[in-house]
This record gives structure tokens, sequence and C-alpha cells, in this order.
């Protein structure tokens, strides 16, 4: 992967930090709805989300690194 094709990829990795937060929390939110447990669910989602978005994370900066990663 060159540079730039990499410098345009963490443009985005904000989302890809947000959208699983975002997620896990709403469906935390609408569990916790349907079964009266606020708000448990949503903080159980949330922090999902929060380990969903770090892996993501990691996973692109792994590919992007190359055999570089190996060296750390």
């Amino acid at each position: 992967m060159n540079r730039w094709k990499f410098a345009f990829t963490l443009i985005g990795v904000g989302w890809l930090i947000v959208i699983p937060i975002l997620a896990g929390t709403f469906v935390g939110l609408w569990l916790d709805g349907k079964f009266h447990t606020k708000p448990i669910l949503a903080l159980v989602g949330a922090t999902l989300g929060v380990a969903l978005g770090m892996y993501s994370v990691w996973r692109l900066l792994r590919r992007g690194m190359g055999n570089r990663g190996k060296k750390l």
C-alpha cells in the first residue's frame, strides 16, 4: 500500500471507531427498553462498540504497516 493510499485510508479511521460505538449504544438502549434494565445494556453495548472499534483500527494499521509492524 503506498503512502497516499494509506493516508487517505486513515482519514476514515474516525468512522471505524464512531459507528460501532453508536450502534452498540443504540442496540443497548433498545434492549434496555424491552427488558427494563436501563442503563446496563446500553453500557454493555457501548463497551462492546469501543472494543470493536479499537480492533478495527488495529487491523487497519497492521495491514497498512505491512512488514514494518513485525519490528514493534
